[in-house]
């Protein structure tokens, strides 16, 4: 039966690399007034790629370099690898340490996934951001502060849960990560004004919590 219980992502380690060194920016093509750099590590994706474009609202920080590692957080390389690693980059570290510490707030209180079922083996995530901030905005090629339905489900759930999100708003597709991703899911950014995007998130919920609740209907 469906639970929706919380599932919360945890943050595994963070630095903050005051005077980045001159070689390392080079090679991460660092805009010449980034001086220092912040680092993260996640037991979860898609919550850190949301809890990073929080961060560059809060502060001024980019993200300049996020990416999922592959077969997910029970695959690590290490303890403290998690699924993904993000760099923030800023003018001093004030910005960056104000930028991390924002990220791990959001992380912390808003970047939840969701149960589908009794024993938590079907996750899902319906995501809904009222305004992006210049990380996600970039990656959906959309105006920055536009609002966005964030959401990713295992492969099956996921697809079928799309085409009734698309179906249930006025939202369009502005990112589409097909399954199987680096961490065997799928996932979709759709774009719309802040009601669509939230119908279409709870048509996706819906549609997968259907899917976890009756596998085999057709």
């Amino acid at each position: 039966m469906p639970t929706l219980d919380p599932i919360r992502a945890n943050a595994l380690a963070v630095r903050l690399i005051p005077n980045l060194d001159a070689g390392l920016a080079e090679q991460l093509k660092l805009d010449r007034r980034y001086h220092a750099l912040g680092l993260i590590t996640a037991d979860n994706d898609d919550a850190l790629y949301v809890s990073i474009d929080h961060a560059t609202k809060m502060a001024d920080v980019e993200v300049v370099y996020a990416h999922s590692f592959y077969a997910g957080a029970k695959h690590a390389s290490g303890k403290l690898s998690g699924e993904i690693i993000a760099l923030l980059a800023g003018p001093n570290p004030p910005e960056v340490r104000a930028g991390l510490s924002a990220a791990l707030a959001y992380l912390k209180t808003e970047a939840r996934w969701y149960s589908a079922n009794s024993d938590d083996s079907i996750a899902f995530f319906p995501h809904v951001i009222s305004r992006t901030g210049s990380y996600l905005a970039g990656v959906g090629n959309i105006p920055l502060g536009e609002p966005l339905a964030y959401l990713v489900a295992p492969p099956l759930e996921g697809v079928y849960a799309l085409d009734a999100a698309l179906k249930a708003a006025a939202v369009r597709i502005v990112n589409y990560t097909a399954p199987p991703s680096e961490t065997n899911y799928m996932g979709v950014m759709l774009t719309g004004d802040q009601p669509a995007c939230r119908a279409a998130a709870a048509a996706f919920q819906a549609a997968v919590l259907e899917v976890a609740e009756r596998p085999i209907d057709f």
